[in-house]
């Protein structure tokens, strides 16, 4: 026979085999655990280091972005209506029967003001039919639209006209020039418009310079200080020139847009910000392809203070280790160290080993069940069924596992909640303040220049109307359903009598005042109380006896006019500061009040500001920017007084103060995280079962013998499972069932 092994040599073995990887079990999750711990303090050490402040914050050099985006949007919504307008223009006057060259720049002169000059000319032979305004640079649009139409045969009837361009007049100024084709009475001709180049609606001021630039960096508008020749103003025009026809990301800025950081001077430093008029792709737009971008600029005093955060995360770092290797050594001595051992035990006593008793086990669910094991022990030599008494000394698993849990909950609930708050006393710079009113006041120009744009709209369709003289009302309810399809901006287009009697409508049912008179060439709010606001623009039709073109606007349209990403929350107010429309993130109730009496008091006050206003509003739980910008300007909305506010916590901003806030809230999380994942995951798959597993242990030391046991996981608990189901087949054996029956 070959030599028996020594005892103590066949223990190693044993726990050698014990000690080989299984599937699951405890050893994963608390690994897991303490290696995210690790990660998390790590990741605290280097996101909460010092905060330096002596560049200008990013905060401002974002907003300065911002700015330029809404220039560039602005400057593209208003260079796609000229083209629009004059499109549609030439549309309504195309027909069987041809509408002299003076009679169409008339009636174009009385409705838009936008152009500096209107021409007809006959692209065939070259000859100016009609001309108002400006001398128009007609040989650039002679030969581009007979080429064009030579080339393309029939493109420019499906496409309203030609693409929009740049040229330069004589005097060096640059000037858009806009051709429609006109096809009337079986001739062809061309509706040409030139229209300025102006720069976007916003304020500059003294520090505050505006360029528009074009595809070759070339400055084609400014204004504010003269900045063009320094070197950095050069630096942003090329940059943001090579910016265009880039990609832009979804769901941002149609165009490529960016920052960057100007030279010193003194004390002083300047933001720049730049933004490409583009459109995204699969958007039409005219002016998207002229290449045109925006660069504005503001100086900034520089602010020497820091925010010193760096021994702060190296003691909370410190504290997560010291946390992370005591939790990991509780639950290897109570969990995954028993879990082991019992292990050991059941498959000594399943395989026959009977010779010593089980070892006694701390912790209530590995005591109960190396108690039970010691009663089947005895039970397999002879002994009978006996109550384990259940063993209930000591501390759960479970327990244990919750303990381990608000250790570290205590480490990261601080870090969320309350430590490192930035409060309200954070110095946010006078520039942010400014930058909100600037953006405010060019949303309200947008609103404004966007509703003046839909009167006249209105305007040149009544121009139509009349010209028929209300005699065909299939011809108008034709013209209206074209004007419909064509705006979206609206939600119905119909014609009024002089008693307000709908005549002809195209769209929704109209929400005129039944028994009111129609409302004089204007804009007019229909309503101040009800679901949805009713906002329309009436244009009166020339010798129509009162008759009035309406259209009402849609509210969805007044919710994009107002909704600008980095604005914080905006609000369309009317005289009465009821609110008419706000942003599509926030939404809003109809004609509900502002939320703040700061903000009833600032649109009082923006009402005597030619430019709107500002302030920096604190309270107890922080900061916010508000500012107020009424209509300003004239036009068909003159009489409406609205106002576009606007409110944005300071906490969103790229203060360093919020931005270390925001840092210990996220090194925070993360140890939520990761205690949550992993303690979860252990109580899932080894406290339960091994709750069970004390169970179904002491049942078969009661003798509970027809329970077969499964085991579920291929772990240390599935592995006790099958040892005790061994040693039921074991007992069964043994001592087998009474048959039931009768005696």
């Amino acid at each position: 026979m070959p030599p028996t092994a020594p005892r103590g040599a066949r223990r190693r073995k044993i726990r050698r085999r014990a000690d080989m990887p299984l599937l699951g079990g405890a050893r994963p999750p608390i690994a897991a655990l303490l290696a995210l711990l690790l990660l998390v303090a790590g990741a605290t050490a280097l996101v909460l280091g010092d905060h330096d402040r002596t560049a200008v914050d990013k905060a401002v050099l974002s907003s300065q972005q911002r700015v330029a985006e809404d220039g560039a949007l602005a400057l593209r919504a208003s260079l796609d209506e000229s083209v629009t307008d004059l499109q549609r223009a030439a549309a309504l006057f195309t027909g069987p029967q041809a509408v002299p060259a003076d009679t169409v720049l008339d009636k174009l002169g009385k409705v838009y003001n936008k152009w500096r000059g209107l021409a007809v000319i006959d692209p065939a032979s070259g000859s100016l039919l009609a001309a108002r305004g400006e001398t128009i640079p007609l040989a650039d649009a002679v030969k581009d639209g007979s080429s064009k139409n030579a080339d393309n045969g029939n493109k420019s009837d499906k496409d309203g006209g030609l693409a929009p361009r740049l040229v330069k007049l004589p005097s060096g100024e640059t000037r858009m020039l806009v051709t429609a084709a006109l096809r009337d009475g079986g001739k062809l001709r061309l509706l040409v418009a030139s229209g300025t180049l102006n720069v976007p609606g916003i304020s500059t001021g003294e520090n505050r310079s505006l360029l528009v630039v074009d595809s070759a960096g070339t400055v084609l508008a400014k204004d504010g200080p003269s900045i063009t020749r320094t070197a950095w103003a050069k630096r942003a025009a090329k940059t943001a020139a090579t910016a265009f026809g880039k990609t832009p990301e979804p769901g941002g800025h149609p165009g490529a847009s960016g920052n960057l950081m100007g030279g010193p001077d003194k004390k002083h430093r300047t933001a720049v910000g730049y933004a490409a008029a583009g459109r995204s792709p699969g958007e039409t737009s005219p002016a998207g392809g002229l290449g045109l971008s925006v660069v504005t600029s503001v100086k900034v005093t520089e602010d020497a203070k820091a925010v010193r955060t760096q021994a702060f995360g190296l003691v909370a770092a410190a504290v997560l280790l010291v946390l992370a290797v005591l939790v990991t050594w509780i639950l290897v001595r109570t969990v995954q160290r028993p879990l082991i051992q019992l292990y050991l035990e059941s498959r000594r006593i399943g395989r026959g080993e009977l010779d010593r008793p089980v070892r006694r086990f701390r912790g209530r669910e590995p005591a109960r069940i190396g108690a039970a094991l010691e009663s089947l022990r005895g039970q397999l030599l002879g002994g009978r069924p006996t109550r384990t008494g259940r063993a209930r000394g000591g501390f759960g698993t479970r327990a244990t596992v919750i303990v381990c849990g608000v250790v570290l909950l205590a480490w990261a609930a601080p870090l969320m909640l309350l430590l490192n708050r930035a409060g309200s006393g954070v110095t946010v710079p006078k520039q942010l303040v400014e930058d909100q009113r600037r953006r405010t006041d060019t949303a309200a120009d947008r609103v404004r220049k966007a509703l003046n744009e839909g009167w006249a709209d209105v305007a040149s369709v009544a121009q139509i109307v009349g010209a028929g003289g209300g005699k065909d009302d299939a011809a108008d309810k034709a013209v209206l359903q074209t004007t419909l399809r064509e705006h979206p901006r609206y939600r119905s287009v119909y014609v009024l009598d002089a008693d307000g009697k709908v005549l002809t409508r195209a769209g929704a049912s109209p929400r005129h005042p039944g028994g009111r008179k129609p409302y004089a060439d204007s804009v007019a709010q229909l309503n101040t109380s009800g679901k949805e606001p009713a906002v329309a623009a009436y244009a009166a039709v020339p010798g129509g006896k009162g008759r009035t073109v309406v259209g009402e606007y849609d509210p969805q349209f007044l919710i994009s006019m107002v909704t600008r990403p980095g604005l914080g929350q905006v609000w369309l107010v009317d005289d009465k500061h009821r609110i008419i429309a706000a942003d599509r993130q926030h939404g809003f109730r109809a004609f509900s009040k502002l939320p703040g009496r700061h903000l009833d008091a600032l649109a009082f006050k923006a009402r005597k500001a030619t430019n709107g206003t500002a302030l920096l509003h604190r309270t107890g739980d922080g900061s916010s920017l508000a500012a107020a910008a009424p209509f300003t300007g004239g036009g068909a909305v003159r009489d409406l007084g609205w106002q576009v506010v606007s409110e944005q916590p300071a906490s969103w901003l790229e203060l360093p103060e919020y931005t270390a806030q925001r840092h210990t809230m996220l090194a925070g999380l993360l140890g939520v995280t990761a205690a949550v994942a992993c303690l979860g995951w252990l109580h899932i798959l080894v406290i339960r079962p091994l709750r069970k597993l004390a169970d179904q242990a002491e049942a078969l030391a009661g003798g509970d013998r027809r329970t077969v046991l499964f085991p579920q996981h291929h772990d240390e608990a599935g592995a006790v499972v099958r040892n005790l189901e061994l040693i039921r087949q074991q007992l069964a054996q043994k001592q087998p069932a009474r048959p039931s029956g009768r005696n």
